[in-house]
């Protein structure tokens, strides 16, 4: 799918931002503007002079909400947007220092791999063409040597036939050239070569796994690639195989790993946009004892973060002061006044999002790209049924969507995977034997497949 220059550049307006949220994600519009607003910020920023560039900080966001309204959704579709590296976090994971388990730093370390990961596949892709080539001229050294006693000799027989070395150098280049050809267009994928690949040696580590060594920034595959030197194995593979095991290793010699390392950290610094879930969790007042004593203290943690600080990393260091904070929380039991004030302070924008309602529940049906009635009905197609669904029946499955919310526990969204789960179980199951092609799902087949369930108040709370 080909996408637009403005998403490659970053230069959408907030009214075109909205509109792609909207392809995604049903109603929330104050929110879908807010985190818009902020998205153009940053492309506003890096066009302003550079003396004023390090003061505008970003205005970090404070969604409210109840679950599965979308808060999640609407900060990873930005983040795609935005082609910014982008990690959810649950705050409840992190623990005060001096406790035990993961400091809020981890953050910053989690998101610098996940941008160089970004940047290395980027840059793998520019040089994919070239490493391609590579690999091919590699898999035709295998099948036919090149320079080698071997092909010494046959010269010294062929000097007998009057037949002079350049000529004999025409017809092995013409020969290596026409297998460059066929392992090109494919001919020879189903053959089978033995190639030379690297050992896995992460075995070897992953006693320190779960160390804690990892928070600390350290990478022992990095301390001890230069002692131990990298192991090789053969390995028996098809040709088209061996394309893409060696594509892939001519395309990391392509790549400058310092540049990548350089060039992620920027994006983390400029771009980053970090979702701090669950942030509710951790408001309210401590008791003194017990699993959560260190409730305030992960705040006071959290704080330096997204004030502004340098991580240092394995890679080099990180600042903090433009990354873009996203916390969310239901905020049932505690409000958004239960944190630390300097904590408050930090997330200046504050968005309510609403409950589904009815209507809400049938668009999410229908309207998204990635809506689950396409996404069964795209399932299926591959079974060779095709299934479609009445208005009448759609909206009877909002219906029930929204009543077990009321009468249950209300989980958003979320409730519309289990109910179209347990509603096409069944068909799921004999699809690859069915000899018809398509099925009418209407208002009868949804009342035969979810009547006992839904009816049975006990048997709702545990199978939708």
């Amino acid at each position: 799918m080909e996408v637009s220059p403005k998403i490659v550049n970053n230069e959408l307006t907030p009214k075109e931002i909205v509109s792609e949220l909207d392809k995604y994600i049903i109603g929330q519009d104050d929110a879908k503007k807010s985190v818009a607003i902020a998205l153009r910020n940053r492309y506003r920023r890096k066009l302003v002079r550079d003396d004023m560039k390090d003061e505008i900080i970003p205005k970090n966001i404070l969604m409210i909400g109840p679950t599965g309204v979308g808060k999640t959704e609407i900060a990873r579709r930005l983040a795609k947007i935005a082609r910014a590296p982008f990690i959810k976090i649950e705050v409840t994971k992190f623990t005060e220092v001096g406790y035990v388990g993961r400091d809020v730093e981890s953050m910053i370390r989690d998101i610098t791999e996940t941008s160089i990961r970004m940047v290395k596949e980027h840059k793998m892709e520019k040089v994919e063409v070239e490493a391609e080539k590579m690999a091919i001229e590699r898999i035709v050294d295998i099948m036919l040597p090149g320079k080698n006693k071997k092909k010494d000799d046959y010269f010294s027989k062929m000097a007998d036939k009057d037949e002079s070395k350049d000529e004999l150098d025409d017809r092995v280049k013409a020969r290596r050239q026409r297998m460059f050809e066929r392992i090109k267009e494919g001919k020879l994928d189903d053959h089978k070569i033995e190639i030379e690949v690297e050992a896995n040696s992460q075995q070897m580590l992953e006693v320190f796994s779960g160390s804690g060594v990892e928070e600390m920034g350290i990478n022992f595959q990095d301390m001890l690639g230069n002692i131990f030197p990298s192991k090789k194995k053969k390995k028996k593979v098809t040709i088209k195989q061996a394309k893409e095991i060696l594509k892939q290793s001519e395309a990391q010699k392509l790549i400058d790993m310092e540049q990548v390392k350089s060039e992620a950290i920027d994006k983390v610094e400029n771009d980053g946009i970090i979702f701090l879930d669950e942030i509710d969790k951790i408001a309210g007042r401590e008791s003194g004892s017990g699993p959560e004593v260190s409730r305030q203290g992960v705040q006071r943690d959290i704080l330096p973060i997204v004030e502004g600080s340098t991580v240092v990393t394995k890679h080099g260091s990180v600042k903090t002061d433009h990354i873009l904070f996203i916390a969310a929380g239901a905020f049932h039991v505690s409000s958004p006044a239960d944190l630390i004030p300097e904590l408050q302070g930090r997330f200046p924008l504050r968005v309510n999002l609403n409950s589904l309602s009815r209507e809400n529940f049938k668009d999410i049906l229908l309207l998204p790209q990635n809506s689950l009635i396409k996404q069964y009905k795209a399932l299926l197609e591959t079974e060779g049924v095709e299934i479609e669904f009445s208005e009448e029946a759609v909206e009877e499955i909002s219906n029930f969507a929204f009543d077990i919310n009321e009468e249950t526990e209300n989980i958003g969204a979320r409730r519309l995977h289990t109910i179209m789960e347990k509603l096409l179980e069944d068909l799921s199951f004999e699809a690859p034997g069915l000899e018809t092609d398509k099925i009418i799902i209407d208002v009868d087949y949804v009342h035969d497949k979810l009547k006992d369930v839904v009816a049975d108040k006990d048997l709702s709370k545990y199978i939708l």
